[in-house]
């Protein structure tokens, strides 16, 4: 019998009662010593640094490899019962301001099959600006990041805003230490937003997070530019 919460997909109940998330990619030694893309890792945790769920990047190695952070990829997120209860759907796309026509975009689903939201990139000649979608495309809030995107010696914030505009929390790109930022792209974040936030924007604003990772703190592929504004 299924107890979720009305209108809470099953996996998701533990969402409801948080306005934080924090996000560690783990460290794979190959990645590390040789440069070789390996399937990203993350474990997302609570407020308390307690484990809540786990995710795992679904790619092939040709496509990690060769397209670097602008790859198609699932990303399988799952519970203590290694139960799936997101999946994130990234294609192949663009990420340069040059070209408006094909640029980053995410599609969030839970449980897996059913989609529940969108994060697309939104054209700006020098802003990382993105748009929080629901399942029939509708605008529900937007994120805009700094000019130039780029951890140095400090937290990078990503603001996220309502309809009127108004600042109602944000994603954060934490600072890992000279040593992590430098050698590895195992990057650390945080997501605010309210508490009586939907529960399935709050799974959407996961896929942003990881969208934002990709598009601007992936250094395979794309290490030398890490400090334009999309790619």
């Amino acid at each position: 019998m299924d107890y979720s919460p009305v209108g809470v997909p099953p996996g998701l109940e533990y969402l409801v009662q948080i306005d934080q998330i924090l996000i560690h990619q783990q460290v794979e030694l190959l990645e590390a010593l040789i440069g070789f893309e390996t399937k990203n890792r993350y474990e997302i945790k609570n407020s308390l640094g307690q484990k809540i769920y786990s995710a795992k990047e679904d790619s092939n190695c040709c496509t990690r490899n060769c397209c670097g952070p602008l790859r198609n990829f699932d990303l399988q997120i799952k519970d203590h019962n290694e139960q799936e209860v997101i999946r994130l759907v990234k294609p192949l796309r663009c990420t340069s301001c040059c070209c408006p026509c094909c640029l980053q975009e995410m599609e969030v689903q839970s449980p897996p099959g059913v989609t529940i939201g969108y994060v697309v990139q939104q054209w700006h000649p020098f802003l990382p600006k993105l748009s929080i979608l629901g399942a029939s495309k509708e605008n529900l809030l937007k994120i805009e990041g700094p000019c130039c995107a780029v951890s140095c010696c400090g937290d990078v914030d990503f603001v996220l805003k309502g309809k009127d505009d108004q600042t109602i929390g944000r994603i954060t790109k934490q600072w890992s230490g000279v040593v992590k930022e430098l050698f590895t792209d195992t990057d650390n974040f945080g997501i605010e937003f309210p508490i009586d936030l939907d529960v399935k924007v709050k799974a959407v604003l996961l896929g942003a997070c990881f969208l934002i990772d990709f598009m601007f703190f992936e250094k395979t592929g794309d290490s030398g530019n890490r400090c334009s504004v999309f790619g």
